[in-house]
C-alpha cells in the first residue's frame, strides 16, 4: 500500500524541461513574418516580370484558323471600280478616263491604261463579287462577274488594299481571268419517300398555302410558335412530284411545280420541316427561318 507522500507526488503535474537553441527559438517566432515578406516580394517581383515582358495572349486553336470576316468596304471598292473601267463610249473617251480618275494614282496610266476603240460603246448591266483571295494581310484580290450589254458575260481581277490610314486603295491593274471552277448540278441521291400518307396530306395543303401566301389557311397546319414568311409574288401550286424524308429524319422534301400570275411555272425544291404533336403531324417551318 502507497503511503500518502507517494499518492501526492503522483497527482502532483510534472514539468520537463527542454533545452533548445535560440536561433530557432528565433527562427519559429519569425516564421510568419518571413513567410508574409517572402510572399510580398514575390508578388514585386511577378508584377515587374508582367511590366517589362507582358504575357501573349493564346488563342485557341479555332480562332487562329478562323478565316477573317470579309472587308465589305473593299468588295464595294473593287466592284464600282470594274463597272467603271468597264463602262465607256468611244465618242466621249474623256469621260471614261474621268470616271477612273479617283481610283488612280500618280503611277498609273490615265484611264487605267484602257484604250478605246474609234466606235462603239459598252456598258455594264449588273456586276458582283464572286471570289476573293487574301495574298497578304490587308491585300485582297478580288474576282468581279460583270455583264456587259457588248462584251457578255467578263470576270475581272481587282486588287484593293487598306493604307497605314485605313483608306482604300487600287494595289495595281486590273486582270481579266475565267470564271470560277464549276460542275453541272449533281443528280440528287435517292432517299426515303414519304409513306403516311397523313404526312403526305399535310405537306401538300401546307405548300398550297405557303405558295399562295394564306396564312389563316396555313395557320391550321403550323406548330405553335412557327414562324414563315411568304414568297412573292404568290405562286399556285400545279403539282407535288415527290415527297422525301430529309436525311436526319427531321424534315419533308417536296419537288413541287408551281405557276406564278402572268403563267411562268416554275420545278422548285421546298424543305418542311415537321414535327408530331398530340398525334397530329405539325409544321415548324417553310425552307427558310424568317428571324435568321
Amino acid at each position: 500500500m502507497k503511503s500518502p507522500e507517494e499518492v501526492t507526488d503522483a497527482k502532483r503535474p510534472r514539468v520537463s524541461i527542454t533545452a533548445q537553441t535560440l536561433w530557432r527559438i528565433r527562427l519559429r517566432r519569425g516564421a510568419p513574418r518571413y513567410m508574409l515578406g517572402a510572399v510580398s516580394l514575390a508578388g514585386v517581383v511577378a508584377s515587374a516580370r508582367f511590366a517589362l515582358d507582358p504575357p501573349t495572349p493564346t488563342l485557341p486553336m479555332s480562332a487562329l484558323h478562323a478565316p477573317a470576316p470579309p472587308d465589305r468596304a473593299a468588295e464595294g471598292y473593287a466592284a464600282l471600280f470594274a463597272r467603271r473601267y468597264l463602262s465607256w463610249d468611244a465618242a466621249e473617251p474623256r469621260a471614261s478616263e474621268q470616271a477612273l480618275e479617283p481610283f488612280l494614282g500618280a503611277e498609273m496610266e490615265a484611264g487605267a491604261g484602257v484604250q478605246l476603240p474609234e466606235a462603239g460603246s459598252q456598258r455594264v448591266d449588273w456586276d458582283e463579287v464572286v471570289q476573293a483571295r487574301e495574298p497578304a494581310r490587308g491585300e485582297h484580290v478580288y474576282t468581279v462577274a460583270a455583264q456587259t450589254d457588248t462584251g457578255g458575260l467578263m470576270y475581272l481581277t481587282v486588287g484593293v488594299t487598306r493604307t497605314r490610314d485605313g483608306r482604300l486603295a487600287l494595289s495595281g491593274y486590273p486582270a481579266f481571268v475565267g470564271a470560277p471552277a464549276a460542275v453541272p448540278a449533281s443528280h440528287p441521291r435517292r432517299l426515303r419517300e414519304v409513306s403516311d400518307p397523313t404526312l403526305a396530306t399535310v405537306a401538300r395543303r401546307a405548300l398550297r398555302n405557303y405558295l399562295s401566301a394564306t396564312p389563316a389557311d396555313l395557320a391550321a397546319d403550323l406548330a405553335s410558335g412557327a414562324r414563315v414568311s411568304f414568297p412573292a409574288p404568290a405562286l399556285s401550286l400545279q403539282t407535288v412530284q415527290r415527297l422525301d424524308w430529309s436525311a436526319d429524319g427531321s424534315s419533308v422534301l417536296a419537288l413541287v411545280q408551281a405557276r406564278d400570275p402572268r403563267g411562268t411555272q416554275y420545278t422548285l425544291a421546298y424543305e418542311v420541316e415537321v414535327e408530331r404533336a398530340q398525334g397530329r403531324w405539325e409544321v415548324s417551318a417553310v425552307q427558310m427561318d424568317p428571324d435568321a
